[in-house]
């Protein structure tokens, strides 16, 4: 991995470790939003090659599909 990628790219862990950490009081159809939106937001970001657009698109879309299998359950 280049060395300009390392630090933003563990901040970025860094800040999800510690956003996980919040999910503790929350109830699972929200806890599953919140997974989503992340996986979402990753798989978003790597498909559109970094664009910000594409990020937010993915966090979106795997919000509701996290919700949605959230209900279901």
């Amino acid at each position: 991995m280049n060395n300009a990628l390392r630090l933003p790219c563990a901040a970025c862990a860094l800040a999800l470790v510690l956003a996980l950490g919040g999910c503790a009081n929350m109830s699972h159809r929200d806890r599953n939003t919140v997974t989503g939106a992340a996986v979402g937001a990753v798989a978003g970001s790597v498909l559109t090659g970094g664009s910000p657009i594409g990020t937010v698109g993915g966090a979106a879309v795997g919000g509701v599909i996290g919700n949605e299998i959230g209900r279901r359950r």
